[in-house]
């Protein structure tokens, strides 16, 4: 099931209405404040270290390609796929080795930044469901 089918099941639409998780989160300002809040911690939580340290420094191109990743992921405006085109995630990350260790210390950072920037624990609850997967997806070396 797609992350758009994910919050569209069950539910009635009208027109006009914003069923997407980028606008239930709050739109821009509160996937911006996400995207950030992530890189916040990661940056300064020391278990966080070895996932910082295959990141390109300075922090603020990949700031705001997260923050484009993650609308388009969400279902808002989709300037990353203009820009870069289709993610390809898990091709984009080939070239670094993503363990099970990387992946709990970006879980990690995405489940504290998610908690402390979405109000609606269901939504944010859903929302690393589905992002668990995806990062499960990355992993290339045990």
């Amino acid at each position: 099931m797609g992350l758009s089918n994910l919050f569209k099941k069950g539910k009635k639409q009208t027109m006009g209405e914003q069923t997407t998780p980028y606008h239930l989160i709050g739109g821009e300002d509160k996937v911006r404040a996400l995207a950030n809040c992530f890189y916040d911690i990661m940056e300064q939580d020391p278990y966080a270290s070895e996932l910082l340290a295959i990141h390109p420094q300075p922090l603020d191109r990949i700031r705001e390609v997260f923050f484009l990743y993650l609308s388009l992921w969400l279902g808002g405006p989709d300037t990353y796929q203009q820009q870069f085109g289709h993610p390809r995630l898990r091709a984009r990350h080939l070239p670094f080795t993503v363990t099970p260790e990387l992946k709990a210390q970006w879980m990690y950072c995405m489940r504290k930044a998610m908690l402390t920037t979405v109000d609606d624990m269901t939504l944010a609850n859903r929302l690393l469901e589905a992002l668990n997967t995806l990062a499960d997806h990355m992993i290339n070396t045990q």
